[in-house]
């Protein structure tokens, strides 16, 4: 599912593999439908009018209609104070129509990111930031996982048929947003993981022992072609937008023509990992909805 054969390396679409889990999250959110009479709600919170963060919130919210979920979205003015928004998010946990609660970031600057996430109930917490989530997924219990590593895993699973035990995973970036978890969860598919970070003294030699490459340094080309070892899979998380000929381009943390030369298989920038995220959110919510109301997804 999801890949293209192309000069070098296959071409893994992250917007076809993102369409059928859409297609088949819907299918469960009607089946659930008819079992238990209730759908789920995921409810979004934007503070102020950061310009991309609105775009992402709007496509979020038709994202959740189209899969048969409630989505409540919450606009806030820019000057909404720490009190204002933690007493929304203690409403919204509370609330029996809201399974999944996702605050937009960034937050303006004086409000306190860390404490609004601690804030939401960790059930809840489709983005995976709660600091019991983290635990959860560190200690091999069940958890709700961030949705970007959630979607590089099923890429990679997706490609790599399912059994990823024993490959040499590295993992280049450190973030408690995609790396740190992405190392947990390569860790939980029983591969042999290294992480790489801007401190790393060997990076490209580390580089060129994985089997598996994930990237998520959120530096424009840092992975170049010889990096890569023949074969290997490459995760590139990148979105960097950067000025090529006077024109303005989105590219990932991968010099993606170079790398694909020696990958087995890569993901493109844009179309690869940008497309699983939100549906991966959307999947978290029916599994939140589905552990709150205690009733299986399949």
């Amino acid at each position: 599912m999801g890949m293209d054969r192309v000069a070098g390396g296959a071409i893994i679409d992250g917007r076809m593999f993102a369409a059928g889990l859409l297609d088949d999250v819907a299918a469960k959110v009607a089946r659930l439908k008819t079992a238990t009479g209730a759908v789920p709600g995921l409810a979004v919170v934007l503070v102020g009018s950061d310009p991309a963060s609105a775009v992402y919130v709007g496509s979020k919210h038709r994202q959740t209609a189209a899969a048969g979920m409630n989505s409540f979205k919450h606009e806030l003015p820019a000057d909404t104070t720490q009190d204002e928004l933690i007493a929304l998010i203690g409403r919204l946990n509370v609330d029996p129509a809201v399974h999944g609660i996702l605050v937009q970031l960034p937050l303006p600057a004086h409000l306190d990111a860390n404490a609004i996430i601690q804030g939401i109930n960790p059930d809840k917490d489709v983005d995976g930031f709660h600091i019991s989530n983290a635990g959860r997924l560190s200690t091999g219990q069940s958890a709700l996982v961030p949705c970007t590593p959630l979607g590089c895993l099923m890429l990679l699973k997706d490609r790599l048929g399912g059994d990823l035990s024993g490959l040499h995973a590295v993992v280049v970036g450190k973030s408690n947003i995609v790396g740190k978890p992405m190392a947990q969860l390569l860790l939980s598919e029983n591969c042999t993981v290294t992480i790489a970070h801007s401190r790393t003294r060997n990076t490209p030699e580390l580089c060129r022992a994985a089997d598996i490459l994930v990237v998520a340094a959120g530096r424009p080309g840092l992975v170049r072609g010889d990096w890569i070892k023949p074969g290997a899979t490459v995760i590139d998380v990148g979105i960097n937008r950067v000025e090529i000929d006077g024109k303005s381009r989105i590219v990932g943390d991968v010099a993606f023509e170079e790398a694909r030369r020696a990958a087995g298989a890569i993901t493109p920038v844009p179309g690869g990992v940008g497309p699983m995220t939100i549906a991966c959110l959307l999947s978290n919510t029916l599994t939140a909805f589905s552990r709150q109301h205690s009733v299986a997804i399949d």
